[in-house]
């Protein structure tokens, strides 16, 4: 089954795509720390990829991310429309790829994202 990229990409080019989150920090900035607050450990266990954050292109660099992408969501590294969504990251087309980038097979990925060496 083919990825629906095009529709994606040229939204994408085309500035179409904006997002609440974004409006919303240009808003209300974030609070500034406390001065007395403890500083928190360094965060250890992040996986080196996720979907939310991590750029398609930066996923299709890695070939143990590639395959594991490939078990999962197979014909998406395939694509022939794959490369105009390579600055995008997964989560953020995942309303364009509804069929094939469910909120289930996301949670698998990010799953076996974290199971790479950092």
């Amino acid at each position: 089954m083919r990825l629906p990229l095009f529709a994606l990409a040229s939204a994408f080019v085309l500035g179409a795509l904006t997002t609440s989150a974004s409006a919303a920090s240009a808003a209300a900035p974030a609070p500034a720390p406390s001065p007395t607050a403890a500083p928190s450990a360094p965060a250890t266990s992040a996986p080196k990829y996720t979907t939310a954050d991590t750029e398609i292109g930066t996923l299709l660099d890695d070939p143990a991310a590639k395959a594991i992408l490939d078990k999962i969501v197979p014909g998406m590294t395939t694509n022939d429309q794959i490369d105009m969504a390579r600055s995008m990251t997964l989560k953020s087309i995942q309303t364009y790829a509804a069929d094939e980038l469910t909120d289930e097979r996301l949670a698998q990925l990010d799953a076996e994202f974290a199971k790479l060496p950092k």
